[in-house]
């Protein structure tokens, strides 16, 4: 494929006016939605070739989610597309304003490996739904995915404004020297960094959805059973290769250990007593991600990297880690230096919530936080005293569910964010239009010579009411 000709091709079909109509938008949303119910089990198959993921949390984690967004967005269009009339200023008078969305031309969608379906395609409902055309680069790790996409998605939707490319670093270094109109990048920050670079070259405006280690708060006043359930289903589900898992556990020493032997009972209860075996539990993606992983693992001549509470079993040629728990792991520790994305569960102790927080806010911000206590002061003191892409009392992943809320991060855990009606403006813009009629001329107040009048109207009060 030519790169350089599809890109040029997609600003053409733009430029036509083919993606601006409600009705194309419309027609694409349904098309995308035949292809998934078409298509569902191929894609189940090819993910669980890619990463071992089993079926039902394919379908389940990335097919429904996308037919969600599907759903939330298509009846809801021509409301998002309306104009929204603002007030205009007295020395305006009589005017009108308004504001409206329009697209913003070719979008480049750059999605990973750990969930090639949802962040393929979650991404470009929006962007169809913004109006604009489409270049999506799915990730090459995902290799079986990747192809049954760039199969499918012509045969269902217009190749005139949709278009994929497959490819590696090579591909993707390619596009990002083509000009778009927004690029939509989701994956680790040492990418994202890249991306931006290549886009500010030619002031392009991106979305980047990164990562980073995703705290978790346990207190003495948490359902600890419960709580226990829910960290072991975020943390483990697709293997831990989720970027709002939970990433590591603080909790006081009156909960810590408690906590950590009922988050090993819910693995046990999830998984069996062989999760190797498991048709429930996923494989790591590649060699690299298992060594880099098996690196993080305590050992006996590594005493500061914790002791293993459960899991801890590997196998290199399964590309299997199993759900592994550690107690006893100090803030230095290779584990707790980097994302850890995979199926390790680090457990450390703080005194109590203000120590959690002032432990959190030492480092970079999270993609998500997630407070598992009944003290509403300790709720308000999380809200108010710690910043995160998404915080969630007593449920991790929540957020990632909802078409109403805003999905992204904030600082080193990316910027932009989408889902709904938030990622319709991501891939909008959001014009601003004024109209004045030329008579009465009340503007003629404002011209020069300037007379005592405008004197009267620039003058800055000196305090003002309250």
């Amino acid at each position: 494929m030519d790169i350089e000709e599809t890109v040029a091709n997609l600003h053409r079909a733009f430029a036509s006016g083919l993606t601006r109509p409600l009705a194309w938008r419309e027609q694409q949303l349904d098309a995308m939605r035949r292809m998934l119910a078409d298509n569902a089990q191929a894609l189940e198959a090819a993910v669980l070739h890619d990463l071992g993921k089993p079926a039902a949390e394919t379908g389940l984690m990335e097919i429904k989610l996308v037919l969600d967004e599907i759903k939330f967005a298509k009846p809801r269009l021509r409301l998002w597309t309306r104009r929204r009339h603002k007030v205009m200023p007295l020395l305006m008078q009589p005017a009108t304003s308004w504001t409206v969305a329009e697209p913003k031309g070719v979008a480049l969608v750059i999605s990973p490996w750990n969930y090639p379906v949802l962040l393929s395609l979650q991404p470009m409902v929006d962007a169809i739904a913004a109006g604009d055309c489409v270049c999506l680069k799915p990730s090459e790790l995902a290799p079986e995915t990747s192809a049954l996409l760039a199969r499918v998605i012509p045969e269902y939707m217009d190749h005139r404004a949709i278009a994929v490319v497959q490819g590696a670093v090579p591909e993707t270094t390619a596009l990002l020297k083509r000009p778009f109109d927004h690029i939509f990048y989701t994956g680790n920050g040492r990418v994202g960094s890249i991306v931006m670079q290549a886009a500010a070259r030619q002031l392009t405006p991106v979305t980047l959805e990164l990562g980073g280690k995703s705290p978790v708060f346990v207190d003495a006043s948490a359902d600890l059973p419960r709580t226990a359930n829910r960290i072991a289903w975020g943390r483990f589900i697709n293997a831990g290769q989720t970027c709002v898992a939970p990433d590591y556990v603080l909790a006081t020493p009156d909960v810590a250990s408690e906590l950590a032997d009922l988050v090993a009972s819910a693995i046990r209860r999830f998984f069996g007593d062989d999760p190797a075996s498991s048709t429930s539990y996923g494989r790591i993606v590649n060699v690299k991600q298992f060594d880099r992983l098996s690196a993080l693992l305590p050992d006996a001549s590594h005493s500061e990297r914790g002791h293993v509470l459960c899991g801890g079993q590997t196998d290199r040629d399964d590309l299997y880690i199993a759900p592994t728990v550690l107690t006893d792991v100090l803030p230095d520790a290779p584990v707790m230096q980097e994302e850890i994305f995979g199926p390790i569960l680090p457990i450390l102790t703080v005194r109590d919530a203000r120590e959690a927080v002032a432990f959190i806010n030492k480092r970079p911000k999270p993609l998500a936080l997630y407070v598992f206590t009944r003290s509403k002061a300790t709720r308000r003191l999380f809200e108010r005293h710690t910043t995160s892409g998404a915080l969630g009392f007593n449920l991790p992943l929540g957020h990632l569910l909802s078409n109403r809320l805003p999905f992204g991060g904030v600082g080193a855990s990316g910027m932009g964010a989408y889902h709904g009606h938030r990622g319709f403006l991501e891939f909008s813009h959001v014009k601003t239009v004024t109209s004045k009629p030329l008579r009465p001329d009340t503007l003629r107040l404002a011209y020069p010579p300037y007379s005592g009048t405008v004197r009267i109207l620039g003058r800055v009060p000196l305090r003002y009411s309250r």
